[in-house]
């Protein structure tokens, strides 16, 4: 009868979550990339095997759905991660990938150190929580406003460029911290501090191969000595 119960309740898991990525339309690969697990994992997971510990989380907020309804149907879909309503809690990643507000630094793989709680509601005010990624800034071409250490929070699926506003930025094999203008023809990225030089750009048909909008910045936070 246990044996039975607990193959129930695999299967209903599995459905809940490929309802929920279709519904969301979120191919497996992609699934795979976001929660840091293989494709294989992702095709075993949607055929009843069931999630452990961190990746459990990882799939809820990805999935934008609670956590308990996606293990066991508990809550309503969209219930939250780590609590109900508006003052549920959100698990962002912090990934391993230095913002550089200087000089530049070299993007990685973007693998995912570990996760902190945000506020839902608050997320949302700020644009898709499932597309926020923390990163930490290496650098003092954005000081005073953003300083040396800072840890970002970047919504990535923020990437169409708003003048004046902070986005990060990938140009060739750098990832940058910038304000972002343009005028007729070219993209400009600047800093706040005055000893750097902006950064510019064609906004031709190789922009795209040179310049990459990662996500706009949304956030800062600092931690005190």
């Amino acid at each position: 009868m246990k044996t039975t119960t607990r193959a129930s309740l695999a299967k209903a898991f599995a459905q809940r979550l490929r309802q929920q990525r279709e519904k969301l339309g979120i191919h497996k690969q992609d699934l795979a990339s976001r929660v840091g697990v293989s494709l294989t994992t992702i095709q075993q997971y949607e055929k009843g095997q069931m999630p452990k510990g961190e990746f459990a989380v990882r799939l809820a907020d990805v999935l934008d759905c609670s956590l308990d309804w996606l293990l066991s149907g508990k809550e309503a879909e969209g219930g939250g991660n780590l609590g109900e309503g508006e003052a549920r809690l959100v698990m962002v990643p912090m990934v391993e990938a230095r913002l550089s507000a200087g000089t530049g630094s070299f993007e990685t793989g973007g693998e995912v150190l570990r996760h902190y709680a945000f506020r839902w509601d608050f997320l949302h005010r700020k644009g898709n929580p499932s597309q926020m990624v923390l990163l930490r800034v290496s650098g003092d071409s954005m000081q005073p406003q953003i300083m040396h250490n800072d840890v970002v929070l970047i919504d990535q699926g923020q990437r169409d460029p708003v003048p004046g506003r902070i986005y990060a930025v990938g140009v060739e094999d750098m990832v940058y911290l910038k304000v972002v203008n343009a005028r007729p023809g070219r993209l400009i990225l600047t800093s706040f501090n005055p000893d750097y030089a902006p950064i510019e750009a064609d906004t031709g048909e190789q922009l795209a191969d040179l310049v990459r909008v990662i996500g706009r910045a949304v956030w800062v936070g600092r931690e005190l000595d």
